[in-house]
């Protein structure tokens, strides 16, 4: 894998070896990137269930000001902090090693906001309904969801949240949510 554009472009990045982790492509990723493009440029991004880290790092690298990766498994941990580190981002990014929920409740305790929140659950994790109600407390107003999920597989997600754009590439869906903020 390799960072696609921006400060780092071209360089390698690794996975986690095994299949408790299904690295986002480089093609995915740089057509996700190229519907994000205008809202990265020092955003502050939350990448959850995040890998390699290959979402936040991508980030970074065309501009966002900082990342949080959160992944529980160890080996996706130590393998975001070395390619943090071998791209000298480390400056810019905070690793958590633990389950989503404790890191959305440590974060919520720090009052931490995010504009830019990655998604990448198991495929099989289809009912994201808790998942995205325990985020609104780390979202502006303008903030959205980008969830990766199986193209052609039903999400369920709370009606709070309205898809704003939604594209599929061969397995691979994206999908941006943002809070339905009509009436505010």
């Amino acid at each position: 894998m390799r960072i696609i554009a921006g400060e780092a472009r071209g360089r390698r990045i690794d996975a986690p070896a095994g299949r408790n982790t299904r690295p986002t492509l480089d093609r995915i990723r740089e057509n996700m990137f190229n519907i994000l493009q205008a809202d990265i440029p020092e955003s502050r991004i939350l990448d959850l269930f995040a890998g390699s880290g290959a979402l936040s790092l991508e980030a970074i690298s065309r501009g966002a000001a900082s990342a949080v990766l959160v992944d529980s498994d160890r080996k996706a941990s130590m393998i975001q902090k070395q390619n943090a580190e071998s791209l000298r981002f480390n400056d810019r990014t905070r690793l958590y090693c633990c389950d989503w929920t404790r890191a959305i409740r440590t974060l919520q305790e720090e009052k931490q906001k995010f504009d830019i929140i990655f998604l990448d659950p198991p495929y099989a994790m289809t009912d994201l309904r808790t998942v995205f109600t325990s985020l609104i407390p780390l979202m502006e107003k303008e903030s959205m969801i980008v969830l990766e999920h199986e193209a052609g597989k039903s999400v369920s997600v709370p009606p709070e949240f309205m898809i704003v754009k939604d594209r599929s590439w061969g397995f691979c869906a994206v999908t941006v949510y943002r809070l339905n903020t009509e009436g505010d």
